[in-house]
């Protein structure tokens, strides 16, 4: 008799796991995020709007990903007159876990959206209606970001052109539809180090314009932080080519350790729209996901801070091709 309890008692036991398990589930769906709107008001100042033009076009790039790119042309520019229109799209064939299409932030969507609320979608990854965003805004680097820099960002795209375009909610593959609602976090902003300070400075420099995201192996869509700034995150372009980012790390014979300063320096002010015509591509012709003509309006004293820190950094040997053969 006591042999023939077991499997009713496994059974019980099974069921309970799943049970808990399901609850869990349920929990984190229908209750998670839990980011509260707190109370923010942003004045559109003059200074703010010119300082969040800078931001967004150069340093944080937002235009790069929430407006259309010319991927016909070199490091694919951004077509004028769809700044912030949205519509990118990253998914699998790009090694993320689903479907992302970047929304449109003019004021067309974002008439009705609070300035706390759009301080919680950068900073927290929350959107307006309490769903979780996927980090590839890099809003857990953004949320340590000083929050007067994340209000100039606010009040610039309060004042860019209103654009009539909407875009489809972003589909997350299982099991990153369960697991993207416990990324967001409460934003914790730190103080803008002075620019005399020129390692800390180049250090948040390189959070705001994410240059770990790209330059970092990625798993499952997510960035190996042990392997930062080592290069070989692979990315599929619109031609169907692959690209390997590069060792950012001062590494001598893999990395940039042999570039000096003023390398560094022509190698982004080589792509200033004021003197660059990005050359349209054939076949076969070597291409960048990097935004070499935004990233090119990039003030000098910060790219020279950008410099300074990266070279800071403990050098790793890991070499990377630029391209691998068509799919």
């Amino acid at each position: 008799m006591k042999k023939k309890k077991w499997p009713l008692i496994i059974g019980i036991i099974v069921a309970g796991l799943l049970l808990i398990v399901t609850g869990v589930v349920l929990y984190i769906v229908w209750f998670l995020p839990d980011i509260p709107v707190k109370e923010v008001k942003v004045e559109s100042t003059t200074e703010r709007i010119e300082r969040g033009k800078y931001l967004a076009n150069h340093v944080v790039v937002c235009m790069d990903c929430h407006s259309k790119r010319d991927w016909s042309k070199f490091s694919g520019p951004m077509v004028a007159g769809t700044e912030g229109q949205g519509g990118e799209v990253f998914d699998q064939k790009m090694g993320f876990p689903g479907s992302f299409m970047s929304p449109n932030i003019t004021p067309f969507r974002l008439k009705e959206w609070t300035d706390a609320e759009i301080y919680r979608a950068i900073t927290s990854g929350v959107s307006e209606d309490g769903h979780p965003l996927f980090p590839i805004m890099p809003y857990p680097s953004y949320g340590t970001l000083d929050t007067e820099d994340i209000f100039a960002v606010i009040a610039y795209i309060r004042s860019i052109p209103s654009l009539d375009n909407t875009t489809t909610r972003s589909a997350p593959t299982f099991p990153m539809n369960i697991i993207l609602h416990i990324i967001p976090a409460i934003a914790s902003p730190q103080v803008k180090p002075p620019a005399t300070d020129t390692i800390r400075y180049g250090e948040y420099l390189v959070r705001a314009a994410g240059c770990i995201e790209c330059h970092t192996p990625a798993e499952h869509g997510q960035i190996v932080k042990t392997l930062a700034f080592t290069g070989g995150r692979v990315f599929q372009m619109p031609d169907g080519s692959l690209l390997e980012s590069s060792n950012i790390t001062p590494d001598a014979e893999t990395g940039i350790g042999k570039w000096t300063k003023e390398a560094f320096l022509f190698r982004f002010k080589a792509y200033d729209m004021s003197t660059y015509q990005p050359p349209v591509l054939q076949k076969g012709e070597m291409q960048s996901i990097m935004p070499w003509t935004m990233y090119a309006g990039m003030d000098t004293t910060d790219l020279i801070s950008i410099y300074q820190y990266l070279h800071s950094l403990a050098p790793v040997n890991n070499k990377v091709k630029k391209t691998k053969q068509n799919i």
